[in-house]
């Protein structure tokens, strides 16, 4: 099993083998330590106002713009992959690793993360997608459309990717998201034929609106960068007069417990993560607030019961639509306070025929929405008759 901050990813998704991850390991380090013996343009650079992400940064050049990722991949130390995003009509820019070059605008891109598919449609850029990986994940109803008329075809996950495909579809970018650095040795071939791959990090963010702030990526990949920069400062507007909005009313901070246990373990995701921003954010107390850590950490379920007894809301249920399926994973559960109170909810209301959730696309640009759902759902005099956007009661 992998582990972000705030998501379980399954077996199936995760890779196996040690040998091979070491060997891979090894690969992707020797691919650091040669680029960054290439020599940066020596053009004069401006930095973009990157104000929430931490993850990247672009800088402004006369000649291009410099985008460096910051640690792509969970357990990612001291890793800068840069990229020189040109514009199309350039015919003098010049570097020695032509890999690193991205022509600009975008035409053709292949995703492989669902929050890749909500930023570039924020954009009004959903044509341009040629490929993604999970079609049957796909909430955008736009995108879902081209894919069931097979305009859209799956090119696969990590080891599994159809590079065969990837030629074929010919895309200016293949942007990834990866969990391990061993990503890097998965696309090492089609970097080798010719493929654009750029990694993305956009998970990884803990502040919900420096998630929210890859949309500037984006912006100058597609070079409109007004419009991702005007998008953001509406999203940051919104969720900063929202977070002010239920500071100076709340009058408690209610207890809140998140996720479900996975073969008797249960994964807590630490205090300084995504969900438990928004949970502070949102007038609430996060029971495990005080803990940090990069990753989500292993506890018993033994443990987290007793830590969570009186917990007096639960959310982020897994993929549950019900008390009796909650039940099922251990009979214990039913003592704990917010499920005797009905104070269960879960963030699975928008989901896809095939299983894709919407608070994990649209809801990446939109934590003023999310930040709202939970306040809600903690404070219900706040906003009456409200209707939860992302999450929804569980009976």
């Amino acid at each position: 099993m992998t582990l972000r901050n705030d998501r379980v990813i399954f077996p199936g998704q995760a890779i196996a083998g040690v040998s091979m991850l070491i060997l891979l390991a090894f690969i992707s380090f020797s691919c650091f330590r040669k680029e960054n013996k290439h020599k940066k343009p020596d053009t004069a650079m401006t930095g973009r106002m990157i104000t929430k992400a931490e993850r990247f940064r672009l800088e402004k050049t006369d000649s291009c713009t410099i985008l460096t990722i910051k640690n792509p991949w969970q357990g990612a130390r001291d890793v800068e992959l840069v990229y020189y995003l040109v514009n199309r009509t350039s015919q003098s820019f010049h570097y020695d690793d032509t890999s690193r070059i991205i022509r600009v605008p975008i035409k053709r891109i292949i995703c492989t993360s669902t929050t890749h598919i909500a930023m570039i449609s924020a954009l009004g850029e959903e044509a341009s997608i040629a490929g993604v990986s999970g079609t049957k994940y796909i909430y955008n109803e736009s995108v879902a459309k081209r894919i069931r008329i097979g305009l859209i075809p799956e090119i696969g996950y990590d080891a599994g990717i159809d590079n065969e495909l990837i030629l074929k579809i010919a895309p200016d970018l293949l942007i990834m998201y990866g969990i391990g650095g061993e990503g890097e040795g998965y696309t090492a071939k089609l970097r080798e034929m010719g493929i654009k791959v750029m990694f993305d990090a956009d998970y990884l963010e803990n502040d919900p609106l420096g998630k929210a702030e890859w949309i500037k990526l984006f912006g100058a990949l597609y070079c409109k960068e007004n419009i991702s920069d005007s998008i953001f400062t509406s999203i940051s507007v919104s969720y900063e007069q929202l977070k002010e909005q239920i500071a100076g009313k709340i009058k408690n901070r209610p207890s809140v417990l998140l996720g479900l246990p996975f073969k008797d373990t249960w994964y807590i995701s630490p205090g300084n993560s995504y969900i438990s921003r928004l949970i502070d954010d949102a007038g609430g107390r996060y029971l495990w607030n005080d803990i940090k850590s990069s990753v989500s950490m292993p506890y018993s379920l033994e443990n987290v019961y007793l830590q969570s007894a009186k917990a007096e809301f639960w959310l982020n249920t897994g993929s549950v639509n019900s008390k009796s399926e909650i039940a099922a994973f251990d009979p214990r559960l039913k003592a704990i306070e917010s499920f005797k109170n009905g104070n269960l909810y879960n963030n699975n209301k928008r989901m896809s025929p095939g299983g894709g959730n919407d608070y994990w696309e649209s809801g990446t640009i939109n934590p003023h929405v999310i930040l709202k759902d939970i306040a809600c759902i903690l404070h219900p005099e706040l906003f009456e008759n409200y209707d939860l956007v992302y999450y929804k009661k569980i009976e």
